[in-house]
């Protein structure tokens, strides 16, 4: 089924057909192991092959910029918004977002943590890793499940962008973040760029002709090669690094957010492959790119890399339970 009809058999309350455990087990094998193997080859390349960290800043920039924008444009521009029930599916990830965010707040509170580490726990907490949800999602349900990948996407990264900035921006240090930066901050983000191209396109129809499949490829390459950068990313030697911090967010990431989502769904009536969708995007791991942030905005870089690495590592076991208990 194309992508344009997405919010149409969705809308309709109809159910994929049913198919047999044997055949389910091999699509979570073939949507889990390529993902978690390209985490690990991305770690084993960073340490016997690509050694060099400005080769990896080189890919993370193209990455950034141009292949996961590309992505997130041509997963949004064939959908037919006006069947989507997006009203529903930004209530109950958003809701579950200002949720996680104030649980992330009083969670560093009660731990005492200062700015820098609230920002980490912050980011820990309702930031994720795109690449890794669009490989499974495609993988477990197709086009469909790119489709509604990228409009989860389109719902989650103003969100999240907006409070982590804006978390960066009051530091109690520097006085009080002007506006103006902060909106240019946004502005300037090219995810959110992405997700305003794409529901723009989307509006007027879709992507002509030979764009079409220009975009679709430079998307493409965006998983694969994230992958590994978030592989190269991470660092088993932050594991003694704040243990109880780390264990705090990791259950608000991959435990706590993905169970609001799936009530918060449930409660609004979004249909079964949106939920399933909305609800594995909110279980993945946090971004790799928040310890980039952490680093460039005065965050707590160390704390970010431990819990990056640790929540990665659990989500192996953590996603595909999530997987089972919500996929239609």
């Amino acid at each position: 089924m194309s992508v344009l009809r997405i919010g149409l058999r969705q809308c309709s309350g109809a159910r994929p057909a049913r198919v047999s455990s044997g055949v389910r087990m091999n699509a979570w094998l073939d949507a889990f192991v390529p993902a978690f193997a390209l985490l690990a080859l991305g770690a084993l390349l960073k340490r016997r092959l690509l050694r060099d960290d400005a080769v990896w800043a080189g890919m993370e920039r193209l990455i950034y910029w141009v292949l996961l924008p590309s992505l997130i444009i041509a997963a949004l521009s064939p959908l037919d918004l006006a069947t989507l029930p997006l009203g529903r599916i930004a209530g109950a990830i958003w809701g579950a977002l200002a949720l996680g965010s104030l649980a992330a707040l009083a969670l560093s509170r009660v731990l005492g943590l200062a700015h820098p580490a609230m920002t980490s726990v912050l980011q820990g907490g309702i930031r994720f890793n795109n690449l890794m949800g669009f490989a499974i999602v495609g993988a477990l349900f197709g086009a469909e499940g790119t489709g509604f990948g990228a409009v989860a996407t389109g719902i989650i990264v103003p969100f999240v962008q907006t409070v982590t900035t804006l978390a960066f921006a009051f530091d109690g240090q520097r006085g009080p973040p002007r506006p103006l930066a902060v909106l240019r901050q946004l502005a300037l983000n090219p995810l959110l760029l992405a997700v305003g191209i794409g529901f723009g396109i989307a509006a007027l129809g879709g992507l002509p002709a030979g764009l079409a499949p220009t975009v679709q490829t430079l998307g493409r390459a965006s998983v694969a090669l994230g992958l590994l950068c978030v592989g190269a990313a991470l660092s088993l030697q932050s594991f003694s690094d704040r243990v109880g911090v780390q264990a705090a967010t990791g259950v608000l990431k991959l435990v706590v957010m993905p169970a609001v989502t799936w009530g918060l769904c449930v409660l609004l009536g979004v249909p079964p492959l949106a939920t399933a969708v909305a609800v594995v995007f909110m279980a993945l791991p946090t971004a790799a790119t928040s310890y980039v942030m952490a680093r460039a905005m005065g965050g707590d870089a160390p704390l970010m890399a431990a819990i990056t690495t640790t929540e990665h590592i659990v989500s192996i076991v953590t996603l595909p339970l999530w997987v089972m208990l919500v996929a239609p």
